[in-house]
């Protein structure tokens, strides 16, 4: 099984996601940013390296909102999507396809990763009556 962590950044009403590059595995499908946990790292350390090489920012990493496990046909990752904050720095699309700020009433209007979908559930459920 693959640890994957990802960040649920928050601005505003709006949180932030990333188009999958078109040549990667489930590729122009939207995700939260985030990547594998290397050996002898965090899940913490790690969203904060991946976070820095593909948007060259530097977050604080907080609670965890949610984690799932999920079976892709090529690898079955196990999922932790913590809230964080940009510390610093502007986001770029140093890897992604594209980024966008949605708010919880937009989601439906995008295709995400498998993986997400019960997490993005979960996010509706909460969030939408508070937005």
């Amino acid at each position: 099984m693959t640890e994957v962590v990802a960040a649920l950044i928050w601005d505003e009403n709006k949180f932030m996601i990333c188009q999958r590059p078109a040549h990667k595995a489930r590729g122009l499908l939207w995700e939260f940013v985030g990547g594998k946990v290397e050996p002898g790292e965090t899940r913490e350390h790690a969203l904060i390296r991946e976070c820095q090489e593909e948007l060259a920012i530097t977050l604080n990493v907080g609670e965890v909102f949610m984690d799932v496990t999920h079976e892709y046909p090529d690898l079955t990752v196990h999922l932790t999507l913590f809230h964080a904050a940009i510390k610093e720095g502007v986001p770029q699309k140093l890897e992604h396809n594209d980024i966008r700020w949605i708010t919880v009433e937009e989601i439906d209007q995008y295709e995400f990763c498998p993986a997400d979908v019960e997490i993005l559930t979960r996010l509706k459920d909460t969030f939408a009556d508070k937005c």
